[in-house]
């Protein structure tokens, strides 16, 4: 004869236990940027006016599946957070970076971009 379904349940208690943790953990991750925006509790036009861009950039920056670090930065700056970057290498401790850009001596493409540019040298003859 089986066994009824409570004595299997109960038999699985234990391993449920071990799982609860790793989905409570699970529930603290975002999907997206839209998510973590809503988590912060903020609109589309704060995240705008945050970043000094227009509303509709932020939905462009929402949907984007690749993009520079600045802009992540600057995005979960914009939304009240701070970006931390965790890298897993094999038999290593998790290492964080910090301030990438910073570190590079680069605090976004903005920055770059007024840069002076080297002219080719001009020969005359």
């Amino acid at each position: 004869m089986g066994r009824p379904l409570s004595r299997i349940v109960l038999s699985l208690a234990p391993q449920w236990q071990r799982i609860s943790k790793p989905r409570q953990e699970l529930k603290q991750e975002v999907k997206g940027l839209r998510e973590l925006r809503l988590i912060a509790g903020k609109a589309q036009g704060d995240v705008a006016a945050g970043l000094q861009i227009r509303q509709p950039s932020v939905s462009k920056i929402e949907k984007q599946t690749d993009m520079y670090l600045s802009t992540l930065r600057a995005y979960v700056e914009a939304i009240g957070g701070e970006l931390e970057l965790l890298v897993t290498l094999p038999d290593r401790p998790v290492l964080r970076l910090y301030r990438l850009g910073d570190a590079l001596g680069r605090t976004s493409r903005s920055a770059r971009r007024g840069a002076p540019r080297r002219r080719k040298p001009t020969t005359t003859s």
